[in-house]
Protein backbone atom coordinates (compact mmCIF):
# COMPACT_ATOMS: atom_id res chain seq x y z
CA UNK A 1 0.00 0.00 0.00
CA UNK A 2 3.03 1.94 0.29
CA UNK A 3 3.11 2.56 -3.63
CA UNK A 4 0.13 4.88 -3.46
CA UNK A 5 2.33 7.66 -3.94
CA UNK A 6 4.35 6.46 -6.53
CA UNK A 7 1.23 4.87 -8.61
CA UNK A 8 -0.45 8.42 -8.10
CA UNK A 9 2.35 10.18 -9.47
CA UNK A 10 3.15 7.86 -12.48
CA UNK A 11 -0.84 8.73 -13.43
CA UNK A 12 -0.34 12.50 -12.84
CA UNK A 13 2.45 12.20 -15.35
CA UNK A 14 0.65 10.02 -17.82
CA UNK A 15 -2.13 12.64 -17.28
CA UNK A 16 -0.21 16.08 -18.26
CA UNK A 17 1.70 13.90 -21.22
CA UNK A 18 -2.04 13.28 -22.33
CA UNK A 19 -2.68 16.65 -21.88
CA UNK A 20 0.29 18.25 -23.69
CA UNK A 21 -0.64 15.59 -27.08
CA UNK A 22 -3.90 17.22 -27.20
CA UNK A 23 -2.80 20.46 -26.66
CA UNK A 24 -0.36 20.07 -29.34
CA UNK A 25 -2.59 17.97 -31.90
CA UNK A 26 -4.45 21.44 -32.30
CA UNK A 27 -4.20 22.97 -35.54
CA UNK A 28 -2.26 26.60 -35.39
CA UNK A 29 -0.78 28.59 -38.46
CA UNK A 30 2.24 26.86 -37.51
CA UNK A 31 3.34 23.15 -39.74
CA UNK A 32 4.49 20.69 -37.69
CA UNK A 33 4.52 17.12 -38.20
CA UNK A 34 1.66 16.21 -35.00
CA UNK A 35 -0.90 17.63 -36.45
CA UNK A 36 -1.07 14.96 -38.78
CA UNK A 37 -1.04 12.05 -36.07
CA UNK A 38 -5.04 11.82 -35.70
CA UNK A 39 -5.23 10.73 -39.63
CA UNK A 40 -6.09 7.37 -40.32
CA UNK A 41 -5.61 5.82 -43.95
CA UNK A 42 -7.01 3.17 -45.74
CA UNK A 43 -4.21 0.87 -46.51
CA UNK A 44 -4.71 -2.22 -47.93
CA UNK A 45 -8.49 -2.85 -45.79
CA UNK A 46 -7.43 -1.60 -42.87
CA UNK A 47 -7.23 1.71 -41.28
CA UNK A 48 -3.42 2.98 -40.78
CA UNK A 49 -2.18 5.69 -38.74
CA UNK A 50 -0.67 7.80 -41.60
CA UNK A 51 2.60 8.18 -39.57
CA UNK A 52 3.02 4.17 -40.08
CA UNK A 53 3.13 4.37 -44.27
CA UNK A 54 4.69 7.68 -44.45
CA UNK A 55 6.98 10.38 -43.67
CA UNK A 56 6.07 13.61 -42.54
CA UNK A 57 8.49 16.46 -42.68
CA UNK A 58 7.61 20.61 -42.46
CA UNK A 59 10.35 21.76 -44.14
CA UNK A 60 8.94 25.26 -44.09
CA UNK A 61 7.15 27.62 -41.21
CA UNK A 62 4.06 26.98 -43.39
CA UNK A 63 3.85 23.83 -45.20
CA UNK A 64 4.12 20.07 -44.39
CA UNK A 65 5.45 17.32 -46.90
CA UNK A 66 4.45 13.80 -46.82
CA UNK A 67 6.39 11.19 -48.59
CA UNK A 68 4.79 7.45 -48.37
CA UNK A 69 6.62 4.77 -48.26
CA UNK A 70 4.63 2.75 -50.69
CA UNK A 71 3.38 5.05 -53.61
CA UNK A 72 0.31 3.35 -54.57
CA UNK A 73 -0.95 4.70 -51.46
CA UNK A 74 -0.59 8.06 -52.04
CA UNK A 75 -4.04 8.77 -53.35
CA UNK A 76 -5.28 7.24 -50.11
CA UNK A 77 -3.58 9.22 -48.32
CA UNK A 78 -4.64 12.76 -50.25
CA UNK A 79 -7.96 10.97 -49.56
CA UNK A 80 -7.58 10.69 -45.79
CA UNK A 81 -6.27 14.07 -45.58
CA UNK A 82 -9.14 16.00 -46.84
CA UNK A 83 -11.73 13.99 -45.27
CA UNK A 84 -9.78 14.74 -42.21
CA UNK A 85 -11.77 17.59 -39.98
CA UNK A 86 -7.93 19.87 -40.25
CA UNK A 87 -9.37 21.63 -43.57
CA UNK A 88 -6.37 21.22 -45.15
CA UNK A 89 -5.92 21.45 -49.22
CA UNK A 90 -2.88 18.78 -50.32
CA UNK A 91 -1.49 18.96 -53.33
CA UNK A 92 -0.48 15.58 -54.95
CA UNK A 93 2.21 15.44 -57.35
CA UNK A 94 2.50 12.02 -58.42
CA UNK A 95 5.27 11.17 -55.14
CA UNK A 96 4.74 13.75 -52.55
CA UNK A 97 1.79 15.15 -51.01
CA UNK A 98 2.23 19.12 -50.53
CA UNK A 99 -0.17 20.72 -47.63
CA UNK A 100 0.19 24.46 -47.33
CA UNK A 101 -1.07 25.77 -43.54
CA UNK A 102 -3.15 28.50 -44.30
CA UNK A 103 -2.78 31.08 -41.77
CA UNK A 104 -4.78 31.96 -38.81
CA UNK A 105 -7.71 33.87 -38.26
CA UNK A 106 -8.01 36.25 -35.16
CA UNK A 107 -11.50 34.38 -34.51
CA UNK A 108 -10.19 30.96 -35.09
CA UNK A 109 -6.67 32.00 -32.95
CA UNK A 110 -9.41 32.30 -29.73
CA UNK A 111 -11.15 29.56 -30.54
CA UNK A 112 -8.39 27.46 -30.48
CA UNK A 113 -7.22 29.45 -27.06
CA UNK A 114 -10.50 28.36 -26.00
CA UNK A 115 -9.89 24.15 -26.48
CA UNK A 116 -6.29 24.66 -25.17
CA UNK A 117 -8.06 25.80 -22.06
CA UNK A 118 -10.56 23.40 -21.54
CA UNK A 119 -7.73 20.62 -22.34
CA UNK A 120 -5.72 22.06 -19.18
CA UNK A 121 -8.73 22.35 -16.93
CA UNK A 122 -9.84 18.40 -18.10
CA UNK A 123 -5.98 17.87 -16.97
CA UNK A 124 -6.05 19.25 -13.47
CA UNK A 125 -9.88 17.77 -12.84
CA UNK A 126 -7.70 14.49 -13.72
CA UNK A 127 -5.12 15.38 -11.49
CA UNK A 128 -7.40 16.12 -8.88
CA UNK A 129 -9.03 12.90 -9.49
CA UNK A 130 -6.10 10.69 -8.83
CA UNK A 131 -5.35 12.61 -5.77
CA UNK A 132 -9.11 12.04 -4.52
CA UNK A 133 -8.62 8.16 -5.13
CA UNK A 134 -5.00 7.82 -4.11
CA UNK A 135 -5.81 9.54 -0.57
CA UNK A 136 -8.97 7.37 -0.18
CA UNK A 137 -6.40 4.36 -0.56
CA UNK A 138 -4.42 5.41 1.84
CA UNK A 139 -7.44 6.55 4.34
CA UNK A 140 -8.38 2.21 3.85
CA UNK A 141 -5.14 1.36 4.63
CA UNK A 142 -4.84 3.05 7.57
CA UNK A 143 -8.21 1.98 9.00
CA UNK A 144 -7.27 -1.44 7.81
CA UNK A 145 -4.06 -1.19 9.93
CA UNK A 146 -1.70 -1.61 6.98
CA UNK A 147 -0.43 1.96 7.38
CA UNK A 148 -0.05 3.98 10.50
CA UNK A 149 -2.14 7.40 10.86
CA UNK A 150 1.17 9.39 10.76
CA UNK A 151 2.34 6.85 7.44
CA UNK A 152 -0.97 7.88 6.10
CA UNK A 153 -0.68 11.76 6.51
CA UNK A 154 2.91 11.82 5.01
CA UNK A 155 1.97 9.87 2.16
CA UNK A 156 -1.03 12.24 1.50
CA UNK A 157 1.70 15.13 1.84
CA UNK A 158 3.66 13.68 -1.07
CA UNK A 159 0.48 13.07 -3.05
CA UNK A 160 -0.77 16.76 -2.33
CA UNK A 161 2.95 18.27 -2.98
CA UNK A 162 2.25 16.38 -6.32
CA UNK A 163 -0.55 17.21 -7.03
CA UNK A 164 0.85 20.37 -6.70
CA UNK A 165 3.66 20.09 -8.67
CA UNK A 166 2.01 18.17 -12.27
CA UNK A 167 -1.33 21.49 -11.90
CA UNK A 168 1.82 24.25 -11.95
CA UNK A 169 3.02 22.07 -15.15
CA UNK A 170 -0.61 21.82 -16.68
CA UNK A 171 -0.83 26.08 -16.48
CA UNK A 172 2.62 26.39 -17.76
CA UNK A 173 1.64 24.12 -20.74
CA UNK A 174 -1.29 26.39 -21.34
CA UNK A 175 0.81 29.55 -21.16
CA UNK A 176 3.41 29.09 -23.67
CA UNK A 177 0.81 27.39 -25.97
CA UNK A 178 -1.40 30.04 -25.65
CA UNK A 179 1.31 32.92 -25.63
CA UNK A 180 2.40 30.70 -29.19
CA UNK A 181 -1.08 30.96 -30.43
CA UNK A 182 -1.16 34.58 -29.90
CA UNK A 183 1.94 34.99 -31.69
CA UNK A 184 1.64 33.29 -34.78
Amino acid sequence: MSDTPKEATAKMEKAVAHTRDEMMRLRTGKATPTLLDTIKVDYYGNLTPLKQIASIAAPEARLLVVSPFDASALSNIEKAIQASDLGFNPQNDGRIIRIPVPVLTTERREEIIKIIKRFAEDGRVSIRNIRRDANEQLKTAEKDKQISEDEMRRMQDVVQKETNKFTAEIDLLLKNRESEIRSE
